[in-house]
């Protein structure tokens, strides 16, 4: 492993980072995601060394940089907020890191050139920071911090200042700038499309713990408990009583799930993997049940209806044209129907 934390522990105030572990692989894209308030700022800053662990060891290529100041740690931090100097042009800002160095002139110029060439941004390296866009400033700092080198890339919300629009375009190119690279980069970040867009591992962080790490098809498909599905935004969580042959019973609805290792509390259902219709009809799928709509919200490209099925309530995403074909509205009966290899079980 390249980055290790061993049991790292950071009390401030009354918040508690509480005995941390964490492995970073060579060239991994890691992304910590959780909520506002529970350590992933806390953690970066550790790592990079702007702030003391309490307790516990962070090793860097088996190298024990606990006490090791910032500098010499060969890391580059970027913030939320960039930092960018108004006073100094966009080329001024990114070799700011460099005139320290001892550089000759023209290899301080080639390596912000090309640094800038890497985020697109060299026509703007004349122009002050008040004159840039949000995605142009963001790029900016960016190549701020790439133009050292750095071994180690620590990454706090990046993408948090820009719009919807701009942060999926932006997430493409941190994407690209990775690979091209291979940097080892850590970002953190609250927004869970970011984190399964970005990351190689994904790391979910919940009351200063690290909840569970791991690809993003796993912590998608497999949460470790209901607090990190939840976070991570999944719809139909319920908890459950096994049943035999197969089955489990959801507020009183009984369930396929077919062959599944026990014991396991809840389930989980796709929204985007049960279907509606008006009637009845022919399928392999092991679960049918009628079912009466409650309510509906328009979330971009389609449209989550919530049905009743007695006592359960289920959210079912759906394109527009089925919405309209459908008929949907208040109190219309349909029928749901979802595989038993839809229901994941945790």
């Amino acid at each position: 492993m390249t980055l290790v934390l061993e049991s790292i522990q950071k009390r401030m105030g009354s918040f508690t980072l509480p005995n941390l572990d964490l492995e970073v692989k060579e060239g991994e894209y890691l992304v910590l995601v959780g909520p506002s308030g529970v350590g992933k700022t806390v953690l970066l800053e550790i790592i990079a060394g702007l702030l003391n662990p309490d307790s516990g060891n962070i090793f860097w290529r088996n190298r024990n940089v606990t006490s090791c100041a910032p500098e010499r740690r060969g890391f580059g931090i970027m913030y939320q907020d960039y930092a960018l100097f108004p006073h100094l042009t966009v080329f001024q800002n990114i070799v700011y890191g460099l005139n320290s160095r001892g550089l000759p002139r023209i290899d301080v110029k080639e390596r912000a050139i090309s640094a800038a060439e890497m985020v697109n941004i060299v026509p703007f390296l004349e122009r002050l920071p008040d004159e840039l866009s949000g995605g142009e400033k963001q790029r900016v700092a960016l190549a701020r911090a790439l133009v050292v080198a750095p071994e180690l890339l620590l990454l706090d919300e990046p993408l948090s200042a820009v719009d919807m629009h701009l942060r999926r375009r932006l997430q493409r190119e941190l994407k690209r700038i990775q690979e091209q690279t291979g940097t080892t980069f850590v970002h953190v970040t609250h927004n869970v499309d970011e984190a399964l867009t970005l990351g190689h591992r994904i790391g979910v962080m919940l009351d200063g713990h690290l909840r569970q790490i791991g690809p993003p098809e796993e912590i998608f498909r497999k949460p470790t408990d209901r607090e990190v599905a939840r976070f991570l935004g999944m719809r139909n969580i319920f908890a459950v009583r096994v049943g035999g042959q197969g089955f489990c019973e959801a507020n009183g609805v009984k369930i396929h799930v077919g062959e599944r290792p026990v014991p396991y509390r809840h389930i989980w259902i796709r929204p985007e993997e049960i279907i509606l219709s008006r009637e009845a009809f022919e399928s392999s799928a092991r679960n049918q049940f009628r079912c009466v709509v409650e309510d509906w919200d328009y979330q971009d490209i389609l449209v989550r209806v919530v049905v009743a099925l007695e006592n359960l309530r289920l959210s079912v995403m759906i394109t527009y044209k089925s919405f309209d074909k459908l008929g949907i509205d208040r109190g219309v009966e349909l029928m749901a129907t979802f595989k038993s290899s839809a229901v994941h079980c945790f």
